[in-house]
């Protein structure tokens, strides 16, 4: 097998029915005539009482051991759900980065009391987390963080500021990258925190998106106190746990179905004469399959306890170019005055949103460059 594989994992029983199962909650769950501009918003939408719905369901937590609250099941299994909220727009946000990466963090490097306090929490859709890794200034040079945390008796003191953190001003919890070393280590200086986003000394600020909606936040650090025990693992491997929990954001679904929405009303207001929507629908349809064969493949390597680093920049940047382009050929196949309201309202949620597509979780430029070391062409 070569690095750049991208095999399927073996097929386990049971997937047909885990769907139908999904399937069957969600319209249990979802208000009846769930719209297409619900739909669009895909894993932004925000519910909390979706999420403890969807924890109480065993949705949540999936891999995690039973002894942390999780279900002891696998990421292929994981990876089947999670396409299914992603396909039907469900309002996922509360729970999605806890979910995603953080529990799988805290599992991996965590505490035993870290542990058994947080991820049962997690796992019932009751705690939710931000990522705090980009700053200002920093641009998309993760290593160049100036937040710092030093050791004072009792703890450390964080100070510094964090940008683009998505939901923070509804978070419990904050996963805070910052210096613990000399400047000039740049990856081996570096730490992480779980930071109690309830602690004196922290400021969240709104950052409107373009659509003037308050999805993303400035969080400042004023000499806030935090105990011991909030080191998450060891000190000065914080560089190590960000690249391996980049694997965990940059290669699931979420990665080639922000657009999924548009994709569906699109296809149903082509004409089904018309050759060559056909043809544009089929291309799409073509990669969209491409891009989940790939996803899953990286799921299975996650399963077996690889580092799919590589791999996983590869599925973020086809995905994203993806994504970005279904507003593009939808509104060359229907002008957003030709349809009707629900594909007006999917095409200008997520043409809004597109833009975005390629920032987050790193940039197009980041994501060629690890390629491109990978290869050994950088």
């Amino acid at each position: 097998m070569s690095s750049l594989d991208f095999p399927l994992p073996a097929p386990l029983e049971g997937h047909a029915a885990l769907r139908a199962q999904v399937r069957d909650f969600l319209k249990e769950t979802l208000p009846p005539g769930y719209s297409a501009a619900e739909r669009a918003r895909s894993w932004m939408g925000f519910d909390p009482e979706f999420s403890r719905a969807l924890g109480a369901r065993g949705y949540i937590g999936m891999t995690l051991p039973v002894e942390y609250g999780g279900h002891g099941r696998s990421a292929i299994e994981r990876h089947v759900v999670v396409e299914e909220l992603l396909a039907a727009g469900a309002p996922v946000a509360a729970h999605w980065i806890a979910d995603r990466q953080s529990s799988q963090m805290i599992l991996r490097c965590g505490t035993e009391a870290q542990r058994r306090e947080i991820l049962p929490r997690i796992a019932a859709g009751e705690c939710y987390f931000c990522i705090g890794m980009s700053e200002p200034d920093s641009g998309s040079d993760l290593a160049s963080v100036r937040s710092r945390a030093e050791r004072v008796p009792g703890g450390w003191r964080l100070t510094g500021t964090k940008l683009w953190t998505t939901f923070a001003h509804k978070s419990h919890y904050m996963i805070c990258f910052c210096r613990t070393g000399p400047a000039e280590e740049r990856h081996a200086g570096n730490s992480q925190f779980i930071v109690d986003l309830s602690l004196p000394g922290i400021s969240i600020r709104p950052v409107l998106d373009i659509a003037g909606e308050h999805h993303f936040n400035e969080v400042s650090f004023d000499d806030v106190l935090l105990p011991e025990d909030a080191l998450l693992g060891r000190e000065g491997e914080g560089w190590t746990q960000v690249m391996s929990e980049l694997a965990f954001e940059r290669s699931g679904p979420e990665r080639f179905l922000s657009s999924f929405a548009l994709l569906e009303e699109t296809s149903r207001l082509a004409g089904a004469d018309d050759a060559g929507a056909a043809r544009a629908l089929g291309r799409l349809t073509a990669h969209l399959l491409v891009l989940r064969h790939m996803s899953q493949s990286v799921a299975g390597r996650l399963q077996q306890g690889e580092k799919p680093d590589l791999h996983a920049a590869i599925v973020k940047d086809l995905g994203a170019t993806f994504e970005q382009e279904i507003p593009e050929r939808a509104r060359q196949l229907i002008a957003p005055a030709q349809g009707d309201a629900d594909y007006a309202a999917a095409f200008a949620r997520t043409r809004l949103a597109a833009p975005c597509f390629s920032l987050r979780g790193g940039t197009r430029e980041v994501l060629r460059g690890i390629i491109a070391r990978h290869l050994g062409v950088r």
